[in-house]
């Protein structure tokens, strides 16, 4: 196999930025307009929430004088925390960008293949070289310059392209199967609004969420007992490792020893228990896996454990998505420094429930899509680990493939 070669990007491609786009060149509707915001959600698989457009005159003005995003470009967010995150652009139609927000990879020469150094990128070796090059304290930011200056090891073209499609194809598989859970979701939640809301009938018995649950309480922060953060332990879940569609991300969590763990006896979640942000961002929600526990949580994060013969967790997580428990939330936030929501509240939201035959048939139908979308994050969750190790190891070389046309 062939020899690895060590180049500096300026030689593999040209890096550059967009021409300046003022504010007086935004208009409602047109041509997206993306800053780094909307190219990080881009890069992490999110919903973009475009909010800025420019006119198709001034766009096809400025991609006819100076050229716009291609498919195989690469743009970086260059300014602030979350600075050196790539996006490989690839089918996303017209849009142009902001200037100093993101730099610009374009023109690969012949023998470098952009989505290997999409990959270099995402390593950790690349962030860390990313990080090396950025300058400012307060704000951290990547420029030309020291892009240009960076030296990569790429390894020949053909190897390149086959180390890009093993760990395209892991992307793409984890692509699809989130998308799967965001139709499942989406179908659980018209499926309760369908059973429970629409059908609704005035004979149905109205009770509250506290008299369905046999606990609602919240967690405490380790480091009020004098203990610090661990490595490695017990998962520790914090308000950001839930996500808007009640998923959990496993590396937002923190850990915590045993030790700690034993203390922290209130805020110990169980299997099938559901968790819902109280402070800051409000009213995320999620049901606690097999796959999570032994886990504990903070004051931020509120844990409902319900109550035998009443509902099923689903349920309830369902009756939180719900809009009109959204609305409800609202009105009960109490926006103080941090907006917060009390255990008292949660417990007061009140909701109609079916005759037990009635609920019974709906959970039911719920838990086949839960059952379904739990089964993918299983396989999201060994796909994630398999290809955040082969990543590090085809991004150094310690790891080779062999092909064809090489000797």
């Amino acid at each position: 196999m062939g020899e690895w070669k060590e180049l500096k990007l300026a030689d593999v491609a040209e890096i550059t930025s967009s021409k300046r786009i003022f504010v007086s060149d935004y208009v409602s509707s047109g041509i997206p307009f993306y800053r780094s915001k909307e190219i990080i959600e881009k890069a992490n698989g999110e919903e973009v929430s475009t909010e800025l457009f420019i006119t198709e005159n001034r766009y096809f003005e400025i991609k006819e004088a100076f050229g716009s995003p291609l498919d195989g470009d690469l743009l970086i967010a260059a300014v602030g925390e979350r600075a050196g995150i790539p996006y490989f652009v690839s089918n996303d139609g017209d849009f142009y960008f902001k200037d100093g927000n993101l730099i610009w990879f374009r023109n690969f020469k012949k023998d470098i293949s952009s989505r290997f150094l999409l990959f270099y990128f995402k390593s950790y070796v690349g962030q860390q070289n990313l990080e090396a090059t950025m300058i400012g304290s307060a704000q951290k930011a990547l420029t030309i310059v020291g892009l240009k200056n960076l030296e990569v090891r790429f390894p020949s073209y053909l190897e390149q392209q086959a180390i890009a499609s093993i760990l395209s194809s892991l992307d793409d598989k984890l692509d699809l199967l989130k998308r799967q859970n965001k139709t499942l979701e989406a179908l659980a939640e018209t499926l309760f609004r369908h059973r429970f809301v629409e059908e609704a009938e005035d004979s149905w018995r109205e009770v509250r969420v506290r008299d369905v649950c046999k606990t609602i309480t919240k967690g405490t922060t380790p480091t009020t007992l004098g203990n610090r953060f661990t490595e490695t332990g017990i998962n520790f879940l914090k308000a950001e490792s839930l996500t808007d569609q009640g998923d959990l991300l496993e590396n937002k969590f923190s850990f915590i020893d045993l030790a700690t763990h034993e203390k922290l006896s209130r805020s110990r979640i169980e299997v099938n228990d559901l968790i819902i942000t109280i402070a800051g961002t409000i009213g995320r929600v999620a049901i606690i896996p097999a796959r999570v526990v032994p886990a504990n949580t903070n004051q931020a994060v509120a844990i409902l454990r319900v109550a035998k013969n009443t509902v099923s967790p689903v349920f309830l997580y369902c009756l939180f998505k719900s809009t009109e428990i959204r609305n409800d939330f609202e009105s009960r936030v109490v926006h103080a420094v941090q907006p917060n929501l009390s255990l008292g509240e949660i417990g007061d939201i009140s909701f109609k429930l079916p005759p037990r035959e009635r609920l019974e048939i709906g959970q039911a139908e719920l838990a086949l899509l839960f059952q379904k979308k739990e089964r993918n994050n299983v396989q999201i969750r060994t796909l994630t680990r398999l290809r955040d190790a082969l990543l590090p190891k085809l991004m150094s070389g310690e790891v080779r493939i062999e092909v064809q046309g090489e000797c």
